[in-house]
């Protein structure tokens, strides 16, 4: 029995059909079209969502929540 020849493989040459440049400012307009997704953080200037009620970015808004629990277990003072 025989063995087949290997097969050898034929890179597929494309023919640039649209010029660079104008894939490049096709590209750069669709970006200054397209709406930031991104806020700054009132707190520490990081990246926040645009659509949470306050501005913080996923850090400080751990923070704040870990504090309210904080606050919410300690038990009032007797006098």
């Amino acid at each position: 029995m025989k063995r087949r020849p290997p097969v050898k493989a034929v890179p597929v040459v494309s023919p640039e059909v649209i010029a660079p440049e104008i894939m490049e400012r096709a590209r750069l307009s669709l970006d200054l079209e397209r709406p930031s997704r991104a806020a700054k953080c009132v707190v520490c200037g990081d990246q926040s969502s645009v659509d949470a009620a306050e501005q913080l970015c996923w850090v400080c808004r751990r923070l704040k929540i870990s504090a309210w629990r904080d606050s919410d277990h300690q038990l009032p003072a007797q006098e």
